[in-house]
């Protein structure tokens, strides 16, 4: 978002439960030839949600640390491969994806070990809105309103 923007600049024109609703009236808008550079989508009631996914156990840290070292050593085994004359590149990227996937299996068994039994689980963040506002510049949001009114569908519910 451009750092000129201000909310105080905009006047709310409709609200929604989802986002999807809300990205709905502004491409409805956008269809009516109505200049949406001058519309926002504003999450209201914002939370962060944290999902546990799991335990994390000194096994699952090991072969999630074998699996991110051994991409990278997949990506090292391939390089070497590429600039190394021989008849045999398949052997070095061999290498490299065993050798990384041992590495990174190390690297996450003592990382570990580090947090001292602190986190021991696996997550997943995210930020939610409770509702959805379609904002509009002062000056276009009459005209915003008046175009929302006359061409909402009936799964498109409007709270301002």
């Amino acid at each position: 978002m451009p750092s000129d923007v201000t909310l105080k600049a905009h006047e709310t024109v409709a609200g929604f439960g989802a986002y999807a609703e809300a990205q709905r009236a502004v491409d409805q808008l956008s269809d009516q030839k109505f200049p949406v550079e001058h519309a926002l989508i504003v999450g209201v009631g914002l939370r962060l949600v944290e999902r546990v996914l799991g335990r994390l156990t000194y096994l699952r840290a090991a072969w999630m640390g074998a699996g991110a070292g051994a991409w990278f050593g997949l990506l090292i085994g391939l390089f070497f491969a590429i600039f190394t004359p021989g008849r045999f590149p398949f052997v070095l990227v061999l290498w490299g994806l065993i050798w990384g996937a041992v590495a990174g299996a190390i690297f996450g068994l003592i990382g570990h070990a580090l947090t001292g039994g602190k986190r021991d689980f696996l997550s997943s963040s995210s930020i939610v809105a409770d509702r959805y506002e379609v904002l509009v510049e002062t000056p276009y949001a009459a005209e915003a309103r008046r175009l929302l009114n006359v061409g909402m569908s009936p799964q498109m519910p409007q709270q301002i």
